[in-house]
């Protein structure tokens, strides 16, 4: 669920979960089917942890768990496939796809490249409603940076922020690209935004785009949007490459082999 901040100017609770954000913002349907709110509540759980990469999603659990058969567990299990929080193996079944850092590498070049493309189109037109939006999302955005514990909102804020301004942007192809993106994005986002410093970094970034916008100078916004991506795709991969503790202590023990 949205987390509530005092002094939101908009009212976030309508905003579903990020995975209904994202299914109802590439459909016409009014509701979800069942295998979309199966994937809903899996997806979200994905995103915010409570399932680690590599977990695997079992089937007839999920089936008990939901009260339905295992076909619309299926079908769910092949919706987070398509949107790159599963991946199903042979003789294994799903898994929580894995974070790494060449696919951070990779998804945050495409993505700095589209909404660059997004940014100058936006800054062309300068739709009221959308600047109002903006205006809000910032004010929250900065309201979040300043939390020591945001717990996760605020990579949450700015992942449909984005996806707002690629909504209105107006070329349906470069929605669909990005969108498609979105959420094996807001995984790293949440990773890359994890520290408060980050976040006050980002909030900034954020804020000088706004104002950039506001005064018309496309060029100038479409860079910060692009230094925006840019740095949050860095820090991300940079999360990753770090070793981990196992990495660590395997590093410390001695060598098995005998001296030469």
């Amino acid at each position: 669920m949205t987390r509530e901040v005092p002094g939101d100017k908009l009212d976030y609770r309508h905003w579903e979960g990020a995975v209904a954000f994202r299914l109802f913002s590439g459909g016409d349907q009014p509701t979800l089917t069942v295998a979309e709110q199966i994937a809903v509540a899996i997806g979200d759980r994905i995103i915010s942890g409570a399932l680690a990469p590599r977990e695997r999603i079992l089937e007839e659990e999920l089936a008990t768990a939901f009260n339905v058969s295992r076909g619309p567990v299926r079908d769910a299990i092949r919706i987070l496939e398509r949107e790159g929080l599963v991946t199903i193996l042979p003789r294994r079944g799903a898994v929580v796809t894995d974070l790494a850092a060449h696919e951070v590498r990779e998804i945050f070049e495409i993505r700095a490249g589209l909404l660059e493309i997004v940014a100058r189109k936006v800054a062309d037109v300068r739709d009221p409603e959308l600047l109002a939006l903006l205006r809000a999302g910032v004010a929250r955005l900065q309201r979040l940076a300043e939390m020591k514990d945001d717990q996760g909102a605020y990579a949450e804020t700015s992942y449909r922020l984005s996806i707002l301004s690629v909504r209105a942007c107006g070329n349906q192809r470069l929605t669909r690209m990005l969108v498609a993106l979105s959420l094996q994005t807001l995984r790293y986002a949440k990773l890359s935004l994890a520290s408060a410093q980050r976040r006050k970094r980002s909030a900034s970034v954020w804020t000088e785009a706004l104002a950039l916008l506001e005064a018309g100078d496309t060029e100038g916004y479409a860079r910060k949007v692009r230094q925006r991506v840019d740095e949050s795709g860095a820090e991300a991969a940079r999360q990753l490459d770090r070793p981990t503790s196992a990495d660590s202590a395997a590093a410390r023990q001695p060598s098995t082999k005998a001296a030469t």
